[in-house]
């Protein structure tokens, strides 16, 4: 059932509708048109598919390419979104098995060939589409594969594991996962976001207080450690070797993001007036820092286009995330719905580049083609343009609302290959674990560079 909130927002967007020379979001049809040839320039950059090539990955990572292990996560995640806005399965194939090559030996979204840079965000993009696909009623694997709530569940229990939450900054996720990789000393919003929102997520999901409990106490820790503040600013990280004290106030968005989503999953499971108060007032804080005049901005590197290849992708999970909010609460549509429009209407209006005469750029706030095109560039339009159909999807379903999506509780048990196996989450309203100490993976320690800011 749709709410009248909702569907009052969403009359807002069937109402408006620009077009340039290249695309047009006027009506439904023309919004499902302009999806469809901005997916297929989208996977131009996929190559996974190709004779020799490694399924599931975007070229990369540097200097092979310009891409982590992570983006091809979320692109696969904004192509289920895709397809469950607008009903094209042309791609459902491509998909499945790119998200099952990637697995990895304990089927936790760990491969080892991805070590060198592999951190508890990266791991978390992975788990987050898995869990999106259960959630969505994307077609469930063949029975004898792994299947996408298993895999979600699987990775919230690598991460939930005790090794993962040390002492230092009083818990908390570190960025990387294995101890020999730059960033180990760091501890950030997003990799805490990821297993946040998961853990919302299965809550709702499932209807298993563990997964909240943890997401309650992940929450309490940025709060406590000043990730985040009174005003629901949410900045980047901090380093253990200063007990997170020296804070990276760098802002992005997918931080605001990923938060505002699972907070609004925490109210839809709980009902608890604290949880909707929480998700409207990061709701406003996110809205006046990333969308200066309805239009998406990346606040910590557009002005000056220092953003890496990574941050050029931030602005469809927000424009995403922030769609699914107005089904999981719809009193909060008629805030999102119409800027979600503006927004998209100056995306558009960049996609007017290179030879095609449709390329999409970043700058969406100049409405012109800037020139900087890639993956990420042509994902975040996607995303914006698909989900302006958010009111005519079906809202995530659980497992009483018509999900399919095989669970396992223990999924995930193996652990790290790293340097320690972990004992999975049990069913009970505490995630205990335990932790036997193996060889430590030799290797050098593999560079990473995330973002133009120094760790």
């Amino acid at each position: 059932m749709v709410s009248s909130a909702l569907q009052a927002a969403v009359a807002v967007l069937a109402a408006g509708g620009v077009a340039n020379a290249a695309y047009s979001i006027a009506t439904t049809d023309d919004i499902k048109e302009t999806a469809a040839t901005i997916a297929w320039d989208l996977l131009q950059y996929y190559h996974g598919n190709e004779s020799g090539q490694t399924p599931g990955i975007l070229p990369g990572p540097p200097p092979a390419g310009d891409y982590y292990w992570w983006e091809g996560g979320a692109m696969w995640g904004t192509l289920i979104d895709y397809w469950h806005f607008t009903g094209d399965d042309s791609y459902n194939k491509l998909i499945t098995d790119a998200m099952l090559w990637q697995v990895g030996p304990f089927e936790n979204y760990m491969p080892p060939n991805v070590t060198a840079s592999l951190g508890n965000d990266d791991q978390g993009f992975w788990g987050m589409s898995a869990m999106l696909a259960a959630e969505n009623g994307f077609p469930d694997p063949p029975e004898d594969k792994p299947q996408w709530l298993a895999l979600a569940q699987a990775v919230f229990n690598t991460q939930a594991a005790p090794d993962r939450h040390d002492d230092t900054c009083n818990g908390g996720l570190r960025w990387q996962i294995p101890w020999v990789n730059n960033g180990y000393n760091y501890k950030n919003s997003i990799a805490n976001g990821c297993f946040f929102n998961i853990g919302a997520r299965l809550a709702r999901y499932t209807g298993n207080t563990t997964y909240s409990d943890w997401a309650e106490k992940t929450w309490d820790w940025m709060v406590n450690v000043k990730l985040m503040d009174d005003k629901y600013n949410i900045y980047d990280g901090g380093h253990v070797e200063h007990n997170c004290t020296d804070i990276n106030r760098a802002q992005f968005s997918y931080n605001n993001g990923v938060f505002l989503l699972g907070a609004a999953y925490m109210y839809n499971f709980t009902n608890e007036t604290r949880w909707l108060q929480r998700t409207e007032d990061l709701l406003d804080a996110t809205l006046k820092i990333f969308f200066p005049g309805n239009v998406a901005y990346e606040v910590a590197c557009e002005e000056h286009m220092s953003c890496t290849t990574d941050m050029l992708s931030f602005k469809g999970y927000m424009h995403r995330w922030l769609a699914t909010v107005t089904q999981i609460v719809p009193v909060l549509a008629p805030k999102i719905l119409p800027v979600l429009q503006k927004s998209t209407e100056a995306a558009i209006a960049t996609c007017i580049g290179e030879a095609n005469q449709r390329t999409c750029g970043f700058k969406w706030n100049t409405r012109t083609y800037d020139g900087s095109r890639g993956a990420g560039q042509q994902m975040n339009v996607l995303a914006a343009v698909s989900s302006l159909l958010i009111g005519q999807a079906k809202p995530p379903v659980t497992n009483g609302t018509g999900g399919t999506s095989k669970g396992d509780y223990n999924a995930g048990g193996q652990g790290d290959q790293f340097g320690v196996v972990h004992a999975p989450v049990t069913t009970g309203d505490k995630a205990g674990a335990s932790i036997l100490t193996i060889l430590i993976l030799a290797g050098a320690a593999g560079t990473f560079g995330w973002m133009s800011i120094d760790l």
